[in-house]
């Protein structure tokens, strides 16, 4: 096999909820070979992801409960070795990440979410997002949004412009729309682009899927199934939306997503099925146009959704798989010392209590916060404070190429910041814009002119009511 296509393999990330003692492995779908292992790790469901190409996060699952305290580790996966281990004032059940890998989200048990600065590791901000266990989360496709689901089925959308906003840090960020279609947990939630527009999917143990555009939460789209949906995932250029259900079944349905104004509902009848497992779907995902689905049957399996078969099956008997991750196969190569210092993304331990913020400081990706750890992290997870450090002392000393460097490339990250920044009010600025001229539009067409609404006929209506019969006959 040549390097470049070598490079450009995918491998699966996979671990489980039930033991730490199953831990994380790491499987070439092409050949079926175990590649790595990971031991002691028990994640939630929802509960890993990678950040960034380079990092496996998860958060792990605790016995006690939310007020047990809880942790979240991070290895590097181009070089194995004990993770960074950042411990939670509560346990983490689903966490993700902004696709830049800027910052880390996480959902409690108690209904609490948490957001961290990933460089500096510096715990953003802390609140009561609903009264009921979070259970699974996502980001928008620009990052702008933050979305939750809870077990009860409600459905909340937060901005990420108020999360971030160091000098407001101490009020409850403003809720910017909920949903309470749902009457049941709700177990999955994807976003794609319809268009011009942005829309997301959640599905529900009540045994149905619902499409809602994004910016203004407007339900677009029911489907309906015969049993509880456990676990959605989309097909990467399609429309088809692809769920596992408590029965193992995974139906595929068109998402009938365009011009269509008014919300409809979509039965199982119209959607075809993929047979293979025989309990219940844990997770779906897609590795280019191949679907990965797993069971608590302990499989896993790689299908042709085209033909509808079953490429290869992998069994996984220590426990039943929970989540899943791609990552390409050059991420498990060593690296150069030269390659690390220019290419490695920085993260930090994250912090379990938030500390106050700087209110001469603006936006919390414009901070350098020095963290404070009970003990100092591994040389290979570097934070801005670390960078600080070595700039305030090359200042006192000579300046070396290397100090200059480091400086420039703090200078460079600080101004990739702003751009991302920039880049996210500009984003739902456009989508408020867009949203405004549909109403405008939509009250234009739906509420014509009516003459008897007029000033003078109500004028001339209320004379009427105020003459006597009298007048009036006359």
């Amino acid at each position: 096999m040549e390097m470049g296509e070598k490079m450009n393999k995918e491998a699966l990330v996979v671990c489980s909820d039930k033991s730490t003692g199953i831990g994380i492995t790491v499987w070439d779908l092409e050949t079926g070979e175990q590649l790595l292992h990971i031991p002691t790790c028990a994640a939630a469901p929802h509960g890993l992801f990678c950040l960034r190409n380079q990092f496996i996060v998860a958060s792990q699952s605790n016995r006690h409960g939310s007020f047990g305290g809880g942790s979240i580790f991070i290895w590097p996966l181009n070089k194995p070795q004990s993770p960074l281990r950042s411990y939670t004032l509560e346990a983490m059940g689903p966490i993700s990440c902004t696709k830049d890998g800027l910052y880390i989200a996480g959902g409690a048990p108690s209904g609490n979410a948490y957001l961290w600065e990933v460089t500096s590791g510096r715990l953003l901000r802390t609140w009561h997002a609903h009264h009921k266990s979070l259970k699974c989360m996502v980001f928008s496709d620009d990052d702008s949004l933050l979305i939750f689901g809870c077990t009860d089925g409600i459905i909340s959308v937060w901005s990420m412009i108020s999360l971030v906003d160091v000098e407001d840090s101490g009020s409850s960020p403003s809720l910017l729309y909920y949903s309470s279609e749902h009457k049941s947990s709700i177990t999955g939630l994807v976003t794609m682009s319809a268009g011009a527009r942005s829309i997301f999917i959640s599905s529900s143990l009540d045994g149905t899927c619902k499409v809602w555009e994004l910016v203004s939460g407007r339900h677009l789209q029911t489907l309906v199934y015969p049993m509880s949906v456990t676990a959605i995932a989309l097909h990467p250029l399609e429309r088809l939306l692809f769920s596992g259900s408590v029965d193992g079944n995974i139906f595929v349905n068109v998402l009938g997503i365009g011009a269509v104004e008014d919300c409809f509902v979509t039965t199982e009848d119209q959607a075809f099925v993929l047979k293979v497992h025989n309990e219940s779907i844990t997770a779906l995902t897609f590795s280019g146009f191949h679907l990965i689905s797993a069971s608590e049957d302990f499989t896993f399996c790689l299908w042709d959704t085209i033909n509808r078969v079953v490429l290869r099956r992998f069994n996984n008997r220590k426990g039943a798989v929970t989540n899943m991750v791609l990552i390409k196969q050059s991420s498990l190569f060593p690296i150069s010392n030269h390659q690390r210092v220019t290419h490695q993304f920085q993260v930090s331990l994250l912090q379990k209590y938030p500390q106050p913020s700087n209110p001469g400081k603006g936006m919390a990706t414009f901070l350098s916060f020095p963290a404070s750890h009970s003990k100092p992290p591994p040389t290979h997870f570097h934070g801005n404070n670390l960078l600080d450090h070595l700039i305030s002392g090359s200042e006192q000393e000579e300046q070396t190429p290397a100090m200059l460097q480091t400086k420039l490339e703090k200078i460079i990250d600080d101004r990739l910041w702003v751009t991302s920044m920039t880049k996210h009010v500009m984003e739902i600025s456009k989508h408020l814009q867009c949203r405004l001229l549909d109403m405008m539009q939509c009250r234009l067409l739906c509420n014509p002119y009516e003459p008897d609404s007029s000033p003078k006929k109500k004028r001339h209506k209320i004379q009427s009511q105020n003459q006597t019969p009298t007048e009036q006959s006359q």
